[in-house]
């Protein structure tokens, strides 16, 4: 093997462990930022914040990927993701304005607890696709 190509190597193998570095660590946020009892992901880690549709759209993306990558196994990624689902489903629905959603849009920021919109937010047209 030629110096050269044991340096890429070495390189290759770095950026390797570096990005499953990187995507362990990100996928944590969603380990520790989820609610356990509804599944809804807080918005960024700052005290007292909501939940955003957005950020429960990527957690419930992440779980199938982060299974194939062993960082979570298959069958708490289900759990995960169907405990999203059935949250959706039932929540509250229609016109009022602390609903979590209307004609299947849901508010861009919701209460973490109850799912509910907080601060008046609008539908969350792009999040929602």
């Amino acid at each position: 093997m030629r110096k050269s190509d044991a340096i890429m190597n070495i390189k290759s193998l770095t950026t390797a462990v570096e990005l499953n570095m990187l995507q362990r660590e990100s996928f944590s946020y969603f380990m520790h930022e989820t609610n356990e009892e509804n599944g809804l992901v807080v918005d960024k880690s700052a005290p007292d914040w909501p939940a955003s549709i957005a950020a429960v759209g990527l957690a419930f993306a992440a779980y199938p990927i982060t299974v194939e990558r062993d960082f979570i196994g298959r069958e708490a990624a289900v759990r995960r993701a169907l405990k999203i689902l059935r949250f959706f489903r039932n929540s509250p629905q229609g016109p009022e304005s602390d609903a979590s959603g209307h004609h299947g849009f849901y508010y861009h920021f919701l209460d973490m607890q109850t799912g509910r919109r907080i601060w008046r937010c609008e539908y969350s047209t792009i999040s929602c696709t």
